[in-house]
C-alpha cells in the first residue's frame, strides 16, 4: 500500500481522536466494532445488486459494492492504526505471512507453517 493511503488513514484516525470518541468508551473496541457496521453496509449492497430482498429489488449496483468494500478496508486500517503505532508494517507482515502460507512452505523441524502454528 502506498504512503498516501496510510497518510490518509492517519488523518482519519487523528480526526476521530479529536472528535472525542473516547468519551463513549474504549476507542480500540469502538473502532473494531465499526468494521462490523461497515461490513453490514457491504452485505446490504450485495443483496441490492442481486435483488435478493423482494421488498427493495435491485437497489444497488457494483459501484455501490466497491464503495462499501473500500469503507470496510479503510475502517479496518483506522482500527489497526489505533491499536499499533506501526500499522503499515503489521499489515505488510501479515500479507507476506498469508502469501507464504498459500505456498505451503512447511518448517518440518517445528511442525509449524512459517514458524507460526497452522491454526492461524
Amino acid at each position: 500500500m502506498d504512503g498516501a493511503t496510510w497518510d490518509g488513514v492517519h488523518k482519519l484516525r487523528d480526526w476521530l481522536d479529536r472528535e472525542g470518541q473516547a468519551a463513549a468508551g474504549d476507542v480500540r473496541l469502538l473502532r473494531v466494532l465499526k468494521i462490523g457496521e461497515e461490513f453490514g453496509e457491504a452485505a446490504e449492497a450485495i443483496t441490492g445488486v442481486l435483488g435478493a430482498n423482494p421488498r427493495k429489488g435491485n437497489s444497488h449496483d457494483w459501484q455501490d459494492v466497491e464503495k462499501e468494500l473500500s469503507d470496510v478496508i479503510v475502517t479496518a486500517m483506522v482500527a489497526l492504526a489505533t491499536i499499533t503505532t506501526d500499522a503499515a508494517k503489521v499489515l505488510d507482515e501479515r500479507v507476506e505471512h498469508l502469501i507464504v502460507r498459500t505456498r505451503g512452505d512447511e518448517l518440518p523441524e517445528t511442525g509449524t507453517r512459517d514458524g507460526v502454528r497452522s491454526s492461524e
